[in-house]
């Protein structure tokens, strides 16, 4: 794996590259199409950097730059990303002091009227209806516990990852978002593992896959070790193409998203989201 011989890695690659053009372009208002690639043309895939992804601009511009100081905004991004939908979170004010009756109750009534609630990106498992399961299964009692999880200065990614795991609700992925917005402000921009540390999610795992060549589950060590030669030499790769600095958590969903190209290339499968217009 430390010579990269196998010709996966280098579609990891240019994967990568081909996204991060597609993206430059849309931003520059160019009309499309953005690629002469048939799948990137026809389905849609999370950008390369995860804070250039729109649900993740939302955030960071409507609630986490604007509350950078707040020592519970990891709270705020923990509501966000289980609702994960930009028209619901305008619906609700900051939940920072939470309210539970208000969350309930703004929630409920998008429902009633027949609008979204939540995104339809994570698969949330929840005993009982949603919104009720969410707010006092999960959120609540989280609430309950924040001079608990509440990120403290000498907190690695890892660290924090692993306080928020401790709780209902937040399996590897979740927690893992919840790091992935809190890393942009302090005490957890200063992490001493803020480029070099990812967890693992399913799609990620099965992206590894690909690139490797491999079938079978992943033990989290080890996948973790093969993301870091990985991520050693696209360092490099990124380096020379001149692209923004890419960590290890951009990586990962890079991998993810890599496994939904592999999968339709392959004829196994098919992402869910397409342009409009396409067939």
């Amino acid at each position: 794996m430390k010579k990269l011989p196998n010709p996966h890695v280098s579609g990891l690659w240019k994967f990568i590259k081909e996204r991060y053009s597609i993206s430059l372009k849309k931003d520059a208002g160019l009309p499309k199409p953005w690629t002469k690639d048939p799948i990137l043309q026809q389905y849609r895939f999370c950008s390369v950097y995860r804070e250039h992804d729109k649900v993740t601009k939302w955030i960071a511009k409507n609630w986490r730059d604007n509350h950078k100081d707040e020592p519970d905004l990891w709270f705020a991004m923990a509501v966000a990303r289980f609702i994960n939908w930009p028209p619901t979170l305008a619906s609700l004010c900051f939940p920072v002091p939470w309210d539970p009756r208000e969350f309930k109750r703004v929630l409920h009534r998008r429902m009633e009227q027949d609008q979204q609630v939540f995104t339809g990106v994570y698969i949330i498992p929840s005993a009982g209806p949603k919104i009720d399961y969410i707010c006092d299964e999960v959120l609540t009692p989280l609430w309950g516990d924040r001079d608990e999880i509440r990120p403290k200065g000498y907190d690695t990614l890892d660290g924090f990852h692993e306080i928020l795991l401790e709780h209902n609700g937040l399996g590897s992925f979740m927690a893992a978002q919840i790091v992935a917005d809190m890393k942009y402000v302090e005490p957890l921009l200063s992490a001493k593992d803020w480029h070099t540390w990812a967890a693992s999610g399913p799609g990620s795992r099965r992206g590894l896959n690909y690139v490797c060549d491999r079938q079978g589950h992943w033990k989290e060590a080890e996948w973790r070790k093969v993301l870091g030669i990985l991520h050693h030499w696209i360092d490099h790769k990124i380096e020379k193409a001149g692209m923004p600095e890419l960590h290890a958590q951009d990586l990962q969903n890079c991998l993810c998203e890599f496994g939904k190209y592999e999968r339709t290339r392959l004829g196994e499968g098919k992402p869910r989201s397409r342009y409009p217009g396409l067939k």
